[in-house]
């Protein structure tokens, strides 16, 4: 049995890497309070990975209940850095022995045009407000924004998300279509394959009529992020690599049967009747990472709805500092806040050079195939939480220099502890949270929840 230790530490979210950083450091009898934004601490896992990895998510999420029970770790629901806690507040005043940031990366980038804020809603939607809404809408009590997938829209984008969008904006379509002949297409049995739905039912997919959206990227096929070279790849690996990627978006495209348009950078906006009808573009000249607009090539894409996939940051929280989209870490290794020795980085919410392959850096063959699996592309029926062991081991490497850092710090009085347990059951109080975990959470899980 774990007694409880002379340290606490404050982990801010709940899902992969908050969730390994809380048993890493509880299994060493280093007390825990995990401060969760949701009612529930499952992140992106939930929240940004579309619903029919219904199957593969729950095995996920039970890897965090796991984590969530152990002995000294308390759940805080509902307490979004910021919101409920202030970032100060939580870092220096209440006196953890550390802080863990994990709270993910949750604000899409700017689409980069002048002028494109303002048609948000009005024709211009951003992917993570739109997969929230894709994943929930078919919940009774469901209460959030509701979008339309039009077809014919356009997606800006090029990595793995921008593909999960296409898919949504398609499986719609065609399960719209399909409807509309009298059929019934489960979103399951789509989702394995437009065409081949259509060709044991007897039907030309080209029949119903769905014009489809389009992808455009703003660099080469061969260099969209939908796999990744191991470090210090060879020259064969990196040909490998651009394979792969071109492998991955042929099979995207014949399961489906979205339209796709590499070298194309967003220049200008179309706005009619004061909503976004559409973009400038032009085709670029690629030449390494850069992609410069190429003079005279500029053209119009017309669409019903614009959706923006290129990329997901760091929330903007009052009193954190940040240089430009993200907060300022020191250290790739086991990231530090600026300016503090006891506030720490874990996963997405941490950026820079050695940060951005969280999810992938197992061996080529291994990355292949998972994110083939993850998008769709490949035969499926693989484990789902392969994906995310990178991301934890990388979370547990850091997770355990903390802890040995904690360990070097001066330990908190009984009576500091107990100041900080009155605060935790406060939050948890507020929330409506027991502490009974599995209770709560069956409490606030939609019924309807796919």
């Amino acid at each position: 049995m774990i007694e409880k230790g002379q340290y606490f530490v404050a982990v801010v979210g709940g899902a992969v890497s908050g969730s390994v950083a809380a048993g890493i450091l509880a299994d060493h009898g280093i007390r825990v309070a995990v401060f969760e934004q949701n009612k529930r601490p499952y992140g992106k896992i939930e929240d940004g990975l579309p619903r029919w990895h219904a199957e593969q998510r729950k095995q996920e999420y039970r890897r965090i209940d796991e984590r969530m029970k152990k002995p000294g770790v308390d759940f805080v629901p509902l307490a979004k850095l910021g919101r409920e806690v202030g970032f100060d507040e939580l870092c220096n005043q209440w006196g953890f022995s550390a802080v863990i940031l994990a709270n993910g990366a949750w604000r899409d980038r700017d689409l980069g045009v002048p002028g494109a804020e303002q048609f948000v809603e009005k024709g211009l939607l951003y992917q993570n407000p739109f997969i929230y809404w894709y994943n929930h809408k078919n919940e009774k009590d469901f209460s959030g924004p509701r979008y339309d997938a039009p077809d014919g829209a356009l997606v800006v984008g090029g990595g793995l998300a921008s593909i999960d969008v296409v898919k949504v904006l398609q499986l719609e379509n065609y399960e719209r279509a399909l409807k509309a002949r009298g059929l019934d297409a489960s979103l399951h049995e789509l989702e394995k394959g437009i065409p081949a739905f259509c060709k044991a039912r007897g039907i030309d997919p080209a029949s119903l009529g769905v014009k489809g959206c389009l992808l455009i990227y703003r660099r080469r096929v061969q260099d969209m992020p939908l796999a990744q070279p191991p470090e210090n790849a060879s020259p064969e690996q990196l040909a490998k690599t651009e394979q792969v990627r071109q492998k991955m978006l042929r099979l995207a495209q014949e399961r489906y049967l979205f339209r796709f348009q590499d070298r194309r950078m967003a220049t200008g906006l179309i706005v009619e009747g004061g909503r976004l009808a559409g973009l400038k573009v032009a085709e670029t000249k690629v030449e390494g990472r850069k992609a410069e607009p190429i003079p005279g090539s500029e053209h119009e894409l017309r669409a019903p709805l614009v959706i923006s996939s290129i990329g997901s940051v760091p929330d903007v929280i009052p009193g954190v500092a940040m240089k430009g989209e993200y907060y300022m870490f020191t250290d790739s290794d086991l990231p530090r806040y600026a300016g503090s020795d006891r506030v720490f980085g874990v996963g997405n919410v941490v950026t820079g050079q050695g940060n951005i392959r969280v999810s992938l850096d197992h061996s080529q063959k291994v990355t292949t195939e998972l994110v083939e699996n993850y998008m769709g592309v490949g035969g499926g029926g693989s484990d789902l939480s392969a994906l995310h062991a990178p991301a934890e081991d990388r979370a547990a490497a850091r997770a355990e220099a903390v802890r040995q850092g904690v360990n070097k710090l001066p330990a908190l009085t009984p009576e500091q502890i107990a100041a900080l347990e009155q605060r935790v059951r406060a939050l948890q109080q507020r929330a409506g949270y027991t502490g009974e975990y599995d209770s709560w959470i069956a409490e606030v899980t939609p019924p309807d929840l796919e």
